[in-house]
């Protein structure tokens, strides 16, 4: 019986292996495209503006950190901010925790 199930079956001449690599290739590089202006560029964008602005940061800007606090710089060292979010009550946070600044 199992004699004429191989009879059965087509001829293998080799040609039947999926196919070549360079068969594969456009596809993958269209989805690599795809992926890269979709995703990648703009968020590489987005993190070039948000080093921009926090390299841009001075004393008396209005800002906004990650966390959601609203305040005012009042002295800015290399990594840290020291940050007024209301009279009398100052903050010191990194600068990498400013959000957004208000203009």
């Amino acid at each position: 019986m199992l004699d004429l199930a191989f009879a059965m079956a087509p001829p293998s001449d080799g040609a039947e292996g999926g196919g070549s690599l360079l068969a594969l290739l456009p596809p993958m590089i269209m989805m690599f495209m795809i992926f890269y202006f979709v995703l990648i560029r703009p968020q590489q964008k987005k993190q070039q503006e948000a080093r921009k602005m926090i390299d841009e940061l001075k004393e008396g800007d209005t800002v906004v950190t990650l966390s959601g606090i609203h305040g005012t710089i009042k002295k800015l060292k290399d990594d840290t901010v020291m940050l007024q979010i209301a009279d009398n009550v100052r903050v010191k946070i990194n600068r990498s925790s400013i959000g957004t600044r208000k203009d």
